[in-house]
């Protein structure tokens, strides 16, 4: 597993927003692949499996995407805008991790507790234990990410987003979440309901988090900030467009954007449409493993 995500980072550039997310979970992974050789979690051999099935997860999103097939709909937006100049690598991680922790991580607890035949009750006290690896890489990681001096118009932005979403909070939306699919076990319908609505609601704040936030250039040289386009024009004035469209689109200068990587905002608010299923008709988010 440590192999393969190295393996994604060698070959992704290091700007590229997975990349971002994969160096941050690679990191994540190997502390915990410590911390399970000396003594920390009470069942080592089940917080392994947990750790493979999460982390399969994650791989089957990459999978997908190098195939041209659509991920499951938490991951669409970090796929989509991996490469958006207007979007900081701190929300590139916490996208992916909103992705990983608030969908994929209940679901691949569901599994294991399938598989050995045990309530979630029974991997809980190693599940809390986890958050105290994440708080020892998470401080470490924020200072790696957070902006510099170079663009102090990003910090405030930037500190706001960390204060509305943490990996605690996370975590414990995801227990919840594996309370309620454990509870719904006996109705393979309704936790396959349940499971789809989640993976739609977490791609949606995923596409909150990664709302464009850096100033960049369009390919007109005008410079976006934040979702407004600022141009000089020939007396040397700056035109601020930001005008609203019955359809609740930003142009620019009567133009809508073309949704290209230096489109601004726009780009943020379209994505490839929802589609539960592969091209090989299997569940995109094998939601067939929760029955």
């Amino acid at each position: 597993m440590v192999g393969r995500l190295r393996e994604i980072a060698a070959a992704l550039p290091l700007a590229d927003g997975v990349a971002v997310f994969n160096r941050l979970y690679l990191t994540v992974t190997e502390a915990v692949r410590d911390r399970l050789a000396d003594g920390y979690f009470t069942d080592p051999p089940a917080l392994a499996e947990l750790d493979a099935l999460f982390a399969g997860r994650y791989l089957l999103a990459v999978a997908a995407d190098a195939a041209g097939q659509d991920p499951p709909a938490c991951w669409r937006p970090l796929f989509a805008l991996r490469a958006h100049p207007g979007v900081h690598p701190l929300q590139f991680a916490l996208a992916g991790m909103n992705a990983h922790i608030q969908h994929d991580l209940p679901l691949a607890v569901v599994e294991l507790c399938h598989r050995r035949g045990c309530a979630p009750a029974g991997v809980e006290q190693d599940y809390h234990r986890i958050n105290g690896v994440l708080a020892e890489v998470e401080s470490v990681v924020r200072e790696q990410l957070l902006p510099g001096p170079e663009l102090p118009g990003c910090a405030e932005p930037l500190t706001h987003l960390l204060g509305a979403w943490s990996v605690e909070a996370a975590r414990e939306g995801a227990w919840s979440a594996v309370q309620a699919l454990w509870e719904l076990r006996g109705l393979p319908a309704a936790a396959r309901a349940f499971a789809t609505m989640l993976d739609g609601s977490v791609g949606l704040l995923g596409h909150a988090l990664l709302l464009p936030l850096v100033p960049y250039d369009d390919r007109d040289g005008r410079t976006e900030h934040s979702g407004r386009t600022d141009r000089t024009d020939p007396d040397g004035r700056t035109e601020h467009s930001g005008r609203t469209d019955p359809d609740g689109r930003t142009g620019h200068d009567g133009r809508h954007s073309e949704g290209g990587p230096g489109s601004g905002t726009a780009a943020a608010a379209r994505f490839p449409e929802a589609r539960n299923r592969t091209a090989d008709g299997t569940d995109a988010g094998g939601l067939d493993r929760l029955g």
